[in-house]
């Protein structure tokens, strides 16, 4: 067995912890969905990393006001965004990213880069497939 790479038994990974695959706590359903990392990234670029909601909303393409609310509470309530509340004449609301929520942006980064190296040979094997037919 290759050892060499993470991801299987016993593997060591970069931080010298054992790798061992936590599938089923949610954080990853989360992380798979359509919107989350989409608002994390947004949150990540805004200056001090804050956004009102309407501004996520526009910068979001696709994103109804119920999907991004809906990420939003998700987020805050995993603790990766923090809802902060201005009681003014209109309310105003701004999300922002918290520190776990910030710390999470390096192994996206991570796996950004991996589909940057990776999308060229994605495609083409997206085209063999579609093209073989069922």
């Amino acid at each position: 067995m290759d050892k060499s790479r993470p991801g299987r038994p016993n593997d060591i990974a970069e931080s010298g912890r054992h790798f061992k695959p936590y599938p089923s706590n949610g954080v990853c359903t989360r992380l798979g969905d359509k919107w989350t990392v989409q608002v994390l990234w947004r949150l990540s670029v805004a200056p001090g990393r804050r956004l009102r909601f309407s501004a996520l909303k526009s910068e979001i393409d696709g994103i109804t006001q119920r999907m991004l609310t809906l990420a939003l509470r998700n987020l805050e309530r995993d603790g990766l965004v923090v809802r902060h509340y201005f009681p003014e004449v209109p309310p105003r609301v701004e999300y922002e990213l918290a520190e776990m929520g910030a710390g999470i942006l390096s192994a996206l980064e991570g796996l950004n880069f991996w589909i940057q190296d990776n999308l060229p040979r994605i495609e083409e094997s997206r085209r063999a497939y579609d093209d073989a037919g069922p």
